[in-house]
């Protein structure tokens, strides 16, 4: 019924393994890559993350299920037509990503998983549960519309997301020719990267492809490590407060709103867009 979380589930024990690996090893070469609190956080986040993805695939399938029957095409489950669910949800995802770090709506989600300092395999776990609210479950849509039965797209979707897990590392340099192609530490590393000329870029799932194809495509730079979070003065180590972080702001700003332009730009202008000062004017900053 719900194969995301059966996959994500069964490989846990893969997850937790290659967690200890790395902090026992960055740990006895003094490298300082995990702090407890944060890996804690993390998990802890992780949990209430799967629980909401849950509650949200058992009340939304029904809808998936309603949707599927305007399919366009009736497509058999292949080994090419799994390839191509694949290829096809991971361009949607790099969509869903770059739409995540432009619209606050799901940034005010997204923030979650980029508001660690630390980089290290745990930070894969430091999701938000509060995605299903901000609707990345639309960003599958087109698939089911076109033929792919809501089983097939919520499993490629878990693959994806379990591939993403090792990504998130700084135990692993790069990887040579893989790199043109796959999404790699590296790459994922300019991602969660807070320096000015890394910010927004490298949103692949596990092909970069779309970020060399649609020029949102970084390499890390020797001469510039990567340093980590976001650009706020943001540190907290409770699961709720960075949950609610950005969720927070966003309605303190809303029930300040003057006008529905005003609430436009709040809800869904880029992150941190200044909404109407007191002389009536509007600007944007970096987010």
């Amino acid at each position: 019924m719900i194969p995301v979380e059966l996959i994500l589930l069964a490989l846990s024990p893969v997850f937790a393994g290659f967690i200890a690996w790395e902090w026992f090893s960055t740990h006895r070469a003094g490298k300082g890559l995990y702090r407890w609190q944060d890996s804690l956080a993390n998990a802890v986040l992780a949990l209430l993350h799967q629980g909401s993805d849950m509650l949200a695939l058992l009340l939304l399938m029904p809808f998936f299920l309603w949707l599927h029957q305007f399919r366009l095409f009736d497509i058999e489950l292949t080994a090419s037509s799994i390839a191509l669910a694949f290829v096809l949800q991971d361009f949607l995802y790099y969509w869903f990503h770059r739409a995540s770090h432009h619209i606050r709506w799901l940034w005010a989600s997204h923030v979650t998983h980029h508001s660690s300092r630390q980089m290290n395999f745990s930070t894969a776990l430091r999701q938000s549960l509060t995605y299903p609210l901000s609707g990345m479950w639309l960003f599958w849509t087109p698939m089911i519309i076109i033929g792919f039965t809501p089983a097939v797209v919520f499993a490629v979707v878990a693959l994806n997301l379990a591939f993403q897990f090792f990504v998130h590392t700084q135990s692993v340099r790069k990887l040579g020719p893989v790199e043109w192609l796959f999404n790699t530490p590296s790459h994922h590393r300019v991602h969660h990267a807070c320096n000015p000329q890394y910010i927004d870029k490298n949103f692949a799932g596990v092909l970069i492809i779309w970020d060399r194809l649609f020029g949102t495509y970084v390499a890390e730079r020797d001469d510039e490590p990567c340093r980590y979070g976001i650009t706020d003065d943001f540190a907290s180590d409770n699961p709720l407060v960075i949950t609610f972080y950005e969720w927070r702001r966003m309605w303190t700003e809303v029930r300040h709103s003057r006008s529905i332009r005003q609430l436009a730009v709040i809800l869904f202008g880029a992150p941190k867009a200044a909404v109407e000062r007191q002389d009536g004017s509007e600007t944007a900053q970096q987010g």
